[in-house]
């Protein structure tokens, strides 16, 4: 009988070595490598192995496409790419209790209410509390099958026994081999556990989800190349004190990558946000000092965002810059902008920039936008509450133009904004919009265009402005 020897893992990227590193060679994480026995003598040789083995010739594979699965949700169709493919495997990663296993349970019922088999599978909770989440969704679950189990061959099992068009894996941390040595979660078993799951997708042409918590680092936990073997990768992102949640592409065989789905929490799950810019702006108080609104894009999608800012005078020498829904160093670049080339004096002022509704902005379409709330609140100055700012800032104070302007005009339209500040370097390939433009080519610029004076007089703290 051949022996079990021991290998080190690494628990972020998935090296495996034969000797401990106190640092990895490939991820630089420290202290990751733990100890794990390894057993070949009892390790399946043929999970790799498809139902087709012979090489074909290009000309003669069969190109016939199988119906994709759609749900009733428009949102969730609009990110898998218009629907859920056969034999695909999808992982859908998240922060605990952001929302994962409500937004599969009610796929599954949505999927089971069309008329197929859907089998959802759960380590993590038994079936009497998946019933008491279905009860309080509202979900009936014909044809809906549940299975609580955490034994991958187990599970194998059911799965050819019931032969369901759908099936759901909640978590893929639970699940495990027995003839993998560490327990579940580690990393042979997580990447084992993905590549068994894979040949049964593939060779039944059954889609199967599965679900992955995802680390401090907001990467998923285990092994990095559980993302390479999977062929959709969806992100469940949101604030947990918000009740928006999206939904976001990060990878897709199928589709495009540049979607989007936007849903909110209620009481009754998820439920999906026909028009997210009317939702966002719902709140926004008319005429507030330090607001401004920016066009984004998510996605294909443009979306309408408020953007609040404070500054207030800084009770310690050093002053502090703290950012919800942008990158900071993306506020520091902008404070150092405002600061030089306009001549604010930031540098005894403590910056706060908020985006309403626990949203996260990426792109630089918004800089505009953040420089002129951190204006207004600066100068106590109000910003027309019917403009609408896009452009990027550069480092010299020059505003950029950026792509798809006339979808984001159109949007801004459609929400009753009347005037839109724009770069001016996109003036001359504009067409003719339904909406008052104002262009802009520098940051100083743009400030005086976009700020209403001051109808009374209002005392300026020493040295905050010149």
């Amino acid at each position: 009988m051949a022996k079990s020897h021991l290998m080190f893992f690494c628990q972020q990227c998935g090296k495996e070595s034969p000797k401990w590193f106190g640092r990895c060679p490939d991820c630089e994480g420290w202290n990751t490598f733990v100890e794990r026995p390894v057993d070949h003598s009892k390790r399946s040789e043929s999970w790799l192995h498809f139902t087709q083995s012979e090489a074909i010739e290009l000309p003669n594979v069969s190109t016939e496409q199988h119906p994709r699965l759609l749900t009733s949700s428009s949102e969730f169709n609009r990110v898998v790419g218009g629907g859920i493919v056969p034999g695909s495997l999808v992982l859908v990663g998240g922060d605990p209790g952001i929302g994962k296993s409500t937004l599969l349970l009610q796929v599954s019922a949505m999927i089971a209410a069309q008329g197929s088999k859907v089998l959802y599978i759960s380590g993590e909770e038994s079936m009497h509390q998946i019933k008491l989440r279905a009860d309080r969704l509202g979900i009936e679950g014909e044809r809906l099958y549940l299975l609580s189990e955490t034994n991958l061959h187990t599970i194998l099992q059911q799965m050819h026994d019931i032969s369901p068009d759908l099936t759901i894996i909640d978590s893929i941390q639970t699940v495990y081999v027995e003839e993998v040595g560490g327990a579940p979660g580690s990393v042979g078993q997580i990447r084992e556990s993905t590549l068994q799951l894979m040949q049964y997708a593939k060779s039944s042409t059954t889609p199967v989800f599965i679900t992955g918590h995802v680390t401090k680092e907001g990467s998923v936990a285990g092994p990095k190349t559980l993302e390479h073997i999977v062929d959709v990768v969806l992100y469940l992102e949101g604030d947990s004190f918000s009740a928006y949640r999206l939904l976001r592409a990060v990878k897709n065989r199928f589709g495009s990558t540049n979607e989007v789905g936007i849903f909110e929490m209620r009481d009754i799950g998820l439920i999906e946000v026909v028009d997210p810019s009317k939702a966002l702006l719902s709140s926004r108080a008319h005429g507030a000092i330090g607001s401004a609104v920016a066009s984004t894009l998510e996605g294909t999608r443009p979306l309408l965002l408020e953007i609040q800012a404070l500054t207030t005078p800084t009770s310690f020498g050093q002053p502090r810059r703290t950012a919800n829904g942008i990158d900071i160093n993306r506020l520091l670049m902008l404070t150092a902008v405002l600061t030089k080339r306009v001549g604010l004096h930031l540098g005894t002022q403590d910056v706060i920039v908020s985006v309403a509704g626990g949203i996260k902005i990426t792109e630089p379409a918004a800089d505009l936008a953040i420089a002129l709330a951190i204006t207004s609140s600066l100068r106590d100055q109000e910003i027309d509450p019917d403009l609408v700012a896009v452009g990027e800032i550069g480092l010299s104070g020059e505003v950029r133009s950026v792509s798809q302007l006339e979808r984001r005009l159109s949007e801004a339209t459609r929400q009753g904004f009347t005037r839109c500040l724009i770069p001016k370097a996109s003036l001359d390939k504009l067409p003719p919009q339904n909406i008052d433009i104002l262009a802009a080519e520098s940051l100083r610029e743009a400030l005086h265009r976009a700020l209403r004076p001051k109808d009374r007089a209002v005392s300026t703290p020493a040295g905050n402005d010149r």
